[in-house]
Order: C-alpha cells, then structure tokens, then sequence
C-alpha cells in the first residue's frame, strides 16, 4: 500500500506501509561522505523523533570488549587489516534492534557497499521504504573535514581524497540502487545545522503522518554531490 503526502514546500512525498502485523521499525544507515554532516544530524534526529541511535563501529568495538568468541574473530579480523564479513555485522544490529524495546533507530556506519546492503536485506528480511541521501559538494566536504579540526589523523587533504574516492566506488552504487527503486529522498546538506534539519524535518512528520509511527525501513546515505533522481515528484 503506497501513501503519498505533501511537503511544505509542495512537493509529494510517497512512502510505502506493509500491511502484516510485525513491529515495524525506522532503520536510518549513515555512510560514507566525510564531512557531510551525518553525525550532527544523527543527533538531532534522535532527540527530535525518539529515534535509537546504532553504529555499527560502535558494536564491533562493544562485542570486542565483551570477550566473547564472536569479539575475539572480529578483534583478529581488524588487527589482520581485514574488513569485518557482513553478516557479522548485520547479525549484531540486528540482536541490537531486537533486543530494544524502540521501534526506531538510527543505524550509524551501515551499509558502505553493495555486499553490506545484500547481507542486510538477507538477514533482516526487508528493504528500506525510504532512503535519505545527504548531498553535499566534494569540495564542500573537504572544505568542512579540514576545518572541524578535531584532531584526527585522517583529517588530511590526501587522506580525504583517498576516503572520497573509496565512497565513491563503495557507498555510490548503494545509493544508486536505491534511486533507480524510487526509494531515494536527496537532502541538500549545504548551509547550517539547523538549515540543513529544517529540509530532514518535513520528510520524518510526513513519514510519522502516512505510517503512524508503523513503518518498515528507512536509510539515511551522506551524498558527495552526484546528481541522483529521489522520489520527489
């Protein structure tokens, strides 16, 4: 069943609600984009519509302190310079998400490549019904990432180069693929904080207005500037 709502600045948002009994849950993936403000806008997502944050770092890193078996691969995994398998990870968020008492939550870090969104959709069983896709100019990014001055490492002109260029190999195609499924919501993440949440506000109430609070998916992808097609009509 498809619904098909009015934005304040008139254009017509249309999301698809499942018509079974399960728990739906918001599930919000945050990837790739240095610079494009996806950590600030985690946050006030998060205390604007009651949503549980999620990074998947942040659960790799918790499984590894838990000593369990499954932390002590994914410790030896990264000291051995290897990406963590999908399904590892995807089996974490989802003990996570089934364990929480929220039906909404924000899945920071996840997915960054194809492989990542077909592991997902596997095990949890279903697609996103919205993808939100932050779009921001590479030379923006850059321009940020070396100005937040928060002492990384990697906050370099040649490091970020080399991070835009793997987004652009890995996180597009996921971004693409939920474009050509007409599932794709493009925000303009230029200007402000609050500018920026005031373009991600209209989309979140229509969505709450449309499903009542019971929806399936929905992904939030930080963008690099490409031009993608969204499910604005």
């Amino acid at each position: 069943m498809e619904s098909r709502h009015i934005l304040p600045d008139g254009r017509v948002a249309t999301f698809g609600v499942q018509n079974d009994a399960r728990v739906q849950s918001w599930q919000v993936g945050t990837a790739g984009g240095p610079g494009s403000g996806k950590g600030t806008q985690c946050a006030k997502i998060v205390e604007t519509f009651g949503f549980t944050h999620l990074s998947a770092g942040e659960l790799l890193r918790n499984e590894i302190l838990s000593k369990s078996e499954n932390g002590a691969m994914i410790l030896k995994t990264i000291k051995e310079g290897n990406i963590v398998p999908s399904h590892v990870t995807v089996k974490l968020l989802q003990r996570a998400i089934e364990s929480s008492d929220n039906s909404k939550f924000l899945i920071d870090g996840f997915p960054r490549s194809e492989e990542n969104r077909v592991a997902y959709e596997r095990i949890i069983g279903a697609e996103p019904d919205v993808v939100l896709f932050f779009d921001l100019p590479e030379d923006e990014m850059i321009k940020r990432v070396l100005s937040r001055n928060e002492g990384r490492v990697d906050d370099n002109i040649d490091t970020i180069k080399k991070r835009l260029k793997v987004f652009k190999s890995l996180n597009l195609p996921v971004v693409n693929y939920y474009s050509q499924k007409g599932k794709l919501y493009k925000i303009d993440a230029t200007g402000t904080v609050d500018e920026i949440f005031d373009r991600v506000r209209p989309i979140f109430a229509a969505l709450e207005m449309a499903m009542g609070l019971v929806l399936q998916d929905c992904i939030i992808m930080p963008g690099n500037g490409s031009v993608l097609q969204g499910v604005y009509l």
